[in-house]
């Protein structure tokens, strides 16, 4: 007799459960919090790009909504292998061995990105973002290639596809306020008044991040002040019925991804814009040019690596600037390599002919400061290494106490712009431990019968940073887990 499912959520992690659940034969039905035009969790606000180990262009034909783009034939992909993709991982680990739960999104990470494309969510190489062309080729850098058609708002709409065609159900506005237990295993849900049973009910409704009293008590630090840059609804609803049944805490519940945001940004990343232009809010150019804090000085190296694994921490270094804050400056000769959210219509940057009047123009910065930090910069950097934004081109600066270790030009070419930005949080990293089947683990370790978790929820798969794509990734991979552990 097939089993009966209920998947709290409609992101990409509970798609993915109820994709895997259906095609194991139990009937789903997917409770959504909010309503139709908002649902999709914090998947509608990411760029769809998505994470995995691959060998070479072989492994991602397959993938592509088109594999004759002419383009095709000039570009150079690279390979991603898992232990790449581990050492990635460890980057950010803070000294931390690879977890469980890591290992197992390297590991799985082509096989759900194949699962999905035997289930019609097709992909694009992401050429505007991740490549640039030298020599008449698309060079690919960074690791991360692919991304879904129309963004994280085509990857719902096709993985909301998906779950139809295999017979799936959703409600839009049934916020579940309550688990039901018999005994100590979960045996459905509560909707308002309403009761709900099922053989097993899967928590996929993200994390805490949208909840300025949950990132006060559970992250402390600044996260209070932070903009929330996805949805307003991952209020950490599913955690903290989690944790009423003794749900075992698990992960880094102080950590989070966060990014450079416009610092005008509304909260929940412009809500009144169509999905796909959420994410022009973020501002991840930083690394071809400096970041000033209101004393006007540098604070981080913005040529550390590509910014696929720096803007998470960056977003969290900018939140601990003086007046949470900081400036972007450019000058015009990485104009046309900025991406199109700093040509945003609600872009907000001042722009001037001179350093000199740049730095008065930046509110709540001290302009000598400023002025100090950048004329000494420049006298850094070095005039005999070419830039090469396709690779860790080496470019530094040379006899700063905080050097700029790739791509440092000088900003000497007006006209100038900076862009002033804040630390905008996108989902949080502390969860529950979960089985190998995806169940939820009691504290004192044992599973908790009728309940199982995925995506944000999931602890232990991300500490103190996280490489650029792998969210969605790991959403498919403990989604198709928690999906079919239920079913």
């Amino acid at each position: 007799m097939s089993k009966h499912v209920i998947i709290v959520g409609s992101g990409n992690a509970a798609m993915c459960a109820g994709i895997a659940a259906l095609e194991a034969g139990a009937s789903v039905l997917m409770l959504e919090k909010a309503g139709e035009g908002l649902a999709g969790g914090n998947t509608k606000y990411t760029a769809g790009a998505m994470r995995f180990a691959y060998d070479g262009a072989e492994d991602l034909l397959p993938l592509l909504k088109d594999p004759e783009d002419p383009r095709l034939v000039a570009t150079d992909f690279g390979g991603y292998p898992q232990a790449k993709f581990c050492d990635d991982l460890l980057g950010f680990n803070g000294g931390r061995p690879l977890s469980v739960e890591q290992k197992r999104l390297i590991s799985e990470s082509l096989f759900a990105m194949h699962w999905l494309g035997g289930h019609g969510i097709k992909f694009e190489p992401i050429y505007s973002r991740q490549s640039f062309e030298k020599d008449g080729r698309h060079v690919f850098w960074g690791g991360l290639t692919l991304a879904a058609e129309n963004e994280g708002v085509g990857l719902f709409d096709m993985e909301l596809a998906a779950f139809a065609r295999l017979g799936g159900e959703i409600r839009y506005d049934s916020a579940v306020t309550d688990l039901l237990t018999d005994g100590e295993a979960v045996v459905g849900v509560r909707v308002g008044s309403e009761e709900v049973r099922a053989d097993a009910v899967i928590l996929a409704c993200g994390g805490f991040e949208a909840s300025a009293r949950l990132r006060a008590e559970l992250m402390g630090g600044d996260w209070e002040k932070a903009k929330v840059r996805g949805t307003p609804h991952n209020t950490g609803d599913g955690l903290t019925l989690a944790h009423g049944l003794g749900a075992q805490k698990y992960g880094l519940y102080p950590g989070c991804h966060a990014t450079p945001m416009d610092l005008h940004m509304a909260d929940y990343g412009g809500l009144d814009l169509p999905p796909g232009e959420r994410k022009n809010y973020r501002k991840i150019c930083y690394f071809l040019g400096v970041m000033l804090n209101a004393d006007g000085n540098r604070f981080v190296d913005e040529g550390e690596n590509f910014r696929n694994y720096t803007y998470a921490q960056f977003g969290k270094a900018v939140l601990e600037q003086p007046g949470h804050f900081a400036w972007q400056v450019f000058d015009a000769k990485v104009d046309d390599l900025l991406y199109a959210e700093y040509r945003f219509h609600d872009a907000h940057f001042v722009e001037a002919d001179t350093l000199e009047d740049l730095c008065a123009r930046m509110e709540g910065v001290d302009p000598k400061g400023a002025a100090a930090t950048l004329a000494a910069y420049n006298d850094a950097v070095m005039a005999d290494v070419p830039f090469d934004p396709t690779i860790l081109d080496g470019k530094g600066t040379r006899g700063l106490a905080l050097a700029k270790s790739n791509w440092a030009q000088k900003i000497d070419t007006g006209p100038f712009k900076a862009f002033p930005v804040t630390g905008g949080i996108t989902f949080t990293y502390g969860g529950l431990k979960v089985s190998d089947t995806g169940a939820v683990l009691h504290e004192d370790g044992h599973v908790i019968p009728g309940l199982f978790t995925c995506g944000e929820m999931v602890g232990g798969v991300f500490f103190e940073g996280y490489p650029g794509g792998s969210g969605l990734t790991s959403g498919a991979v403990f989604g198709r887990l928690a999906g079919r552990g239920a079913a």
